[in-house]
């Protein structure tokens, strides 16, 4: 077996050395401006021409949920922005509110039917902002699913439901016995 062949490796000579690492200010502040291409450069993207949609073409960590972008113009106030999360969450907490103050089946009917909000503005609306976490698919499984579920055991809620499933009930008594 020869030796003699040539390595494909770069020698040291050919390889950059990479630029030292700015030191962090103190208290960890940062230039403004600064976190914006930081996390990007993190995240992996490549820049893209203003005004485009399209992903980068080599995306080396997390994509941008799609319907990620902002519900409104980028001059627009922060919540004029993000409205449909901002509505999602406002219900949510008013049935918070109501629960607390022992209104439980009309508190935990309203969080459901936020999460259900949530689902049909995610597959309405081409923008979400902060609403769209994951793909759009996944969404919508994940808030209809749990919107679904949230409703249902309002309704069951003790004493007097609402809605009476008798196959729980016997799956319920046939555990408890």
């Amino acid at each position: 077996m020869s030796t003699d062949a040539p390595d494909d490796r770069p020698t040291a000579e050919q390889t950059p050395e990479a630029p030292e690492p700015r030191p962090e200010p103190a208290g960890g502040a940062t230039r403004a401006g600064a976190g914006v291409r930081t996390g990007v450069a993190k995240l992996g993207w490549t820049r893209r021409e203003p005004g485009s949609r399209r992903f980068p073409r080599i995306t080396r960590s997390i994509a941008r949920p799609e319907g990620g972008g902002r519900a409104a113009a980028g001059d627009a106030p922060a919540p004029a922005r993000q409205w449909p999360m901002l509505l999602v969450l406002s219900l949510v907490g008013l049935g918070l509110i109501l629960t607390a103050f022992d209104v439980t089946r009309v508190g935990t009917l309203l969080i459901g039917v936020a999460l259900l909000v949530g689902a049909g503005l995610r597959w309405w609306l081409p923008s979400v902002g902060m609403l769209a976490v994951r793909s759009r698919f996944t969404d919508l499984v994940t808030y209809s699913v749990l919107g679904v579920v949230i409703v249902v055991l309002a309704l069951m809620q003790q004493p007097s439901p609402w809605l009476e499933l008798p196959f729980l009930d016997r799956t319920l008594h046939f555990t408890v016995d």
